[in-house]
Parts: C-alpha cells; sequence; structure tokens
C-alpha cells in the first residue's frame, strides 16, 4: 500500500514557521531535528491527522529558493485544510492573525474560504457537505 506522506513547503526560517503552523493554525509539531550545516528536518500537520502525514518545512537555501517562498503555487489554492467546524475554525484562526482573503462562502461542496500563510502561500479552509 502506498501513501502521500510529506509535501514540501518552502519557508523563510523554520521558527518564525513553526509559530504559524502551530500557534495560527494550530498545527503540532511533531519532528524539529538538527541535521547539521543550519539545516533541520522539521515536520508539522493538523492535529488528528494520521501518523506520517505532514508538510516538512525546508528553509530556503539560495536565491532561487528564495523567490518562491510564498509562490510555490503561482498564485493559486495549493493547500487544503479540512475541517468539520468551519466556523470554529475560522473564527480560531482569524483571532490568531490568519489573513483570509475572502468572506466564507457556501457551494454545494461544503463551506469554504481563503487564507494565506505567513508569506502568502493559499489555502482553502473546507468543511465537505
Amino acid at each position: 500500500m502506498s501513501h502521500l506522506a510529506l509535501v514540501t513547503l518552502v519557508v523563510r526560517d523554520y521558527d518564525e514557521a513553526i509559530a504559524f503552523y502551530r500557534d495560527a493554525l494550530g498545527f503540532e509539531l511533531v519532528e524539529d531535528a538538527d541535521r547539521g550545516n543550519g539545516t533541520r528536518w522539521v515536520v508539522v500537520r493538523p492535529r488528528g491527522t494520521a501518523p506520517g502525514t505532514g508538510l516538512l518545512l525546508a528553509r530556503a537555501k539560495n536565491d532561487e529558493q528564495r523567490e518562491r517562498v510564498g509562490a510555490q503555487t503561482g498564485g493559486r489554492v495549493g493547500f487544503f485544510l479540512y475541517t468539520d467546524d468551519f466556523a470554529g475554525e475560522q473564527a480560531r484562526m482569524a483571532a490568531a492573525g490568519v489573513r483570509f482573503v475572502e468572506e466564507p462562502r457556501h457551494e454545494a461542496y461544503g463551506s469554504v474560504a481563503v487564507f494565506e500563510d505567513l508569506y502568502g502561500n493559499r489555502w482553502d479552509l473546507l468543511q465537505p457537505a
């Protein structure tokens, strides 16, 4: 059996990214290991997510990578955070300083609102119908 385990998200700084994903989005820090030479293996995931699934936060190492921070998907929504309490989660995130770029809307597939992470990557907060 195969499954998708980690998706790399290029970040400017490990600690500021950990703080945002942990404190503003409510993710758990799964691993933060020093790999030497100023690199770390940092994994975060939404609470309640299956073990082995998460985001690998990778600090940009060069100009090309730094240019991609916040624009990994060319301005499109590239990440989808599912919830079973849309209103509560959206209110908690907004109170924690998360920037929503649109008002919540209710579609045939569920309740959704687009927000940006601390770098400008776009996410959907989504409660499926």
